[in-house]
């Protein structure tokens, strides 16, 4: 019996070591397939880690080349540089090649593989860059290591600046001191790249006013509007525009009529809602009109600085008026494009002159012909002593040196283009023509400058007046150093040259962080003439000089705008708008009116202005393509 019960037992024991091997047998497998699926997990996870980071290593790559396109083409404002740096990319022979790392995560290389000059505005750049993990941090790409390829196409261009859509637009600090609301008029919008204060009374802006927050300037500028000025209803805009007696009012930008000029939504709308004088300032949302998709945006006045953009009403200085917040985005700062580069203008009157098919206008919206098209830049004056005009620029639209240009009722200043004087231009009376003179030095304004044949912008049609005021005259001033108003030879301490010196004037810090002084009028320049003089001797400015009371320009200034204004009695005009880094217009007569010329303004994107006076553009940048070429895992496409 004994031998019996042991093999029992024995049998036992053999079944449950065969249960608890197939038991360890499934634990194991179970074990191996947690083990391969969290490997699995570990292998995507990873890979997908890796896809990530090189795609950002090819974004390093994008911007550092774009980066070192960019800052030389915005501080020059022309493609010189880049077609230079550019020249012969090709995919086998990169140029502007950018190496860089990203501690701990990997390495990019980039260059431009294509650059393609497409008109004197636009050149469009192909971009490609490498992102790689290198993993044994050699340096260098090798076949086992994870890397992505992106191509990316930008456009760089030469576009026609924000800074014309404006009355007023000062890249430093807005002022307007000592106004009431019949004192200063203005029918326009109005912009600062700084602040903007209205001190000591409220003048009368029909208009939008903006400021912006600004470190460049020193000190620098938190972009405040100080207090909402004075602002007239619909009503009462729509009846002084339609009062025979109003002076100017033919300048005047047209009140808001939707059916006019269409409701929101609409084609119509959006052709002239740029145009147009509405006084309730309001956001309008996205929507698709039959226009297509229209971002959203405001319409109409508004108060718009570092703190977002308000509605307001304000009707007399009895009231502290009201503010309604509208959108909470601060303002940015809106690029002045620099004139500093007078050889850039003497080309483009160059260019305007040999290649008309591309700078000029052959004919008119109308159908009718261009009597200038074909000719090159010019200005002329009459000359008393031969009985007839005389053209004063040569056949490339260029002037050496000052000239002195006098216009009367008979006998008109004739411009057409743009006209580039090494020195100085020194202008008054009557103007016939659509062109620009640019100015080496300053653009003096002796006397009041008027149009021979001025736009009209009232009528029931605005396609009709369109027709009719794209023929008419239109000035552009556009000085290299400053314009400067009145007779400089009776200006004196404080007005007006204490607001061409600093402390007033503000110097600044360009985009490569080097300081620019700020400007003084008492400085001596290389001519031996202090700063707001002319290299035309003061006998003859002093025997020339007449009060400034109308200003029929667009007036553009590198630095100063300013001098007097209305010395001799009847207040003073500007139709057009005026562009400077500092303003120090001191004006000695009342009332002061600023009606913008909307001729200027482009009448949609892609769309050129009215009127194009060859002004100068502003450089911006835009990505339009971003290909991805792969992701490639340890030497594999994946």
């Amino acid at each position: 019996m004994k031998f019996t019960r042991t093999r029992r037992l024995r049998n036992k024991r053999g079944a449950a070591l065969v249960t608890t091997f197939g038991v360890m047998t499934l634990l194991a497998l179970a074990a191996a397939s947690y083990i391969e699926t969290s490997t699995q997990s570990m292998r995507e996870a990873r890979h997908t880690l890796r896809e990530a980071q090189v795609t950002h290593l090819c974004e390093a790559g994008l911007q550092s080349a774009q980066r070192a396109l960019w800052r030389p083409f915005r501080q020059s404002q022309q493609f010189t540089l880049m077609t230079q740096a550019c020249n012969g990319a090709s995919p086998t022979s990169p140029r502007v090649v950018q190496n860089g790392t990203i501690p701990g995560v990997g390495r990019f290389t980039s260059g431009v593989i294509n650059f393609t000059q497409v008109n004197p505005y636009l050149a469009t750049v192909t971009i490609r860059s490498v992102g790689f993990i290198d993993l044994n941090s050699n340096g260098v790409l090798d076949a086992t290591e994870p890397f992505k390829e992106v191509n990316s196409v930008s456009r760089f261009e030469l576009a026609r600046s924000q800074v014309f859509d404006y009355t007023y637009f000062i890249n430093n600090y807005g002022w307007m001191d000592g106004f009431g609301v019949n004192d200063l008029i203005v029918n326009g919008d109005m912009r600062a790249n700084g602040n903007f204060d209205f001190l000591n009374g409220s003048p009368t802006i029909n208009g939008s006013v903006y400021a912006a927050s600004n470190e460049k300037l020193s000190p620098k500028a938190p972009g405040f509007i100080n207090t909402p000025p004075v602002k007239w209803s619909d009503n009462t805009y729509a009846t002084n525009h339609a009062n025979g007696a109003t002076p100017h009012r033919l300048r005047w930008r047209q009140v808001y009529n939707s059916g006019v000029h269409g409701a929101p939504g609409t084609t119509s709308f959006e052709k002239w809602r740029d145009l147009v004088f509405k006084s309730e300032g309001q956001w309008m949302a996205g929507y698709d009109g039959s226009n297509g998709y229209v971002p959203p945006g405001t319409f109409g006045a508004v108060i718009a600085d570092s703190r977002g953009t308000n509605s307001w009403v304000r009707t007399s200085t009895g009231s502290a008026g009201t503010k309604t917040l509208i959108d909470t985005k601060p303002t940015k700062e809106v690029v002045m494009p620099d004139l500093s580069e007078l050889s850039r203008y003497q080309q483009l009157s160059s260019d305007f002159s040999n290649d008309p098919g591309t700078y000029q206008k052959q004919n008119f919206a109308d159908g009718t012909a261009n009597p200038n098209y074909g000719q090159p830049a010019y200005v002329e004056v009459w000359n008393s002593s031969t009985n007839s005009y005389q053209r004063i620029s040569n056949n490339q639209g260029q002037v050496t040196g000052s000239a002195v240009l006098i216009g009367t009722d008979a006998r008109p200043i004739r411009v057409y283009g743009p006209v580039t004087f090494t020195q100085d231009v020194v202008i008054k009376g009557r103007v016939t023509g659509q062109g620009t003179l640019y100015a080496g030095r300053n653009v003096h304004v002796v006397g009041s400058v008027r149009y021979s044949n001025g736009p009209d912008f009232t009528g029931n049609n605005p396609n009709q007046i369109d027709l009719i005021n794209e023929k008419r005259d239109m000035l552009g001033l556009a000085a290299r150093g400053s314009v400067i108003m009145g007779d400089p030879t009776k200006f004196g301490n404080p007005y007006p040259l204490y607001y061409m010196q600093p402390p007033f004037t503000k110097g600044r810090y360009d985009d490569n962080n080097n300081w620019i002084p700020p400007f003084n009028a008492m400085e001596f320049d290389s001519t031996g003439r202090r700063r707001y003089q002319s290299t035309i001797a003061d006998a003859t400015m002093t025997s020339i000089a007449e009060s400034v009371n109308q200003i029929d320009a667009v007036l553009y200034t590198n630095f100063v705008g300013g001098g007097n204004v209305g010395a001799g009695g009847g207040g003073m005009t500007l139709n057009g708008t005026i562009i400077s880094r500092d303003e120090a217009i001191v004006t000695w007569s009342l009332p002061l009116r600023l009606n913008y010329d909307n001729r200027i303004r482009e009448r949609g994107p892609d769309q050129p202005p009215l009127i194009d006076l060859n002004l100068p553009r502003q450089p911006t940048i835009m990505r339009s393509t971003w290909q991805d070429k792969g992701f490639y895992a340890a030497g594999n496409q994946s």
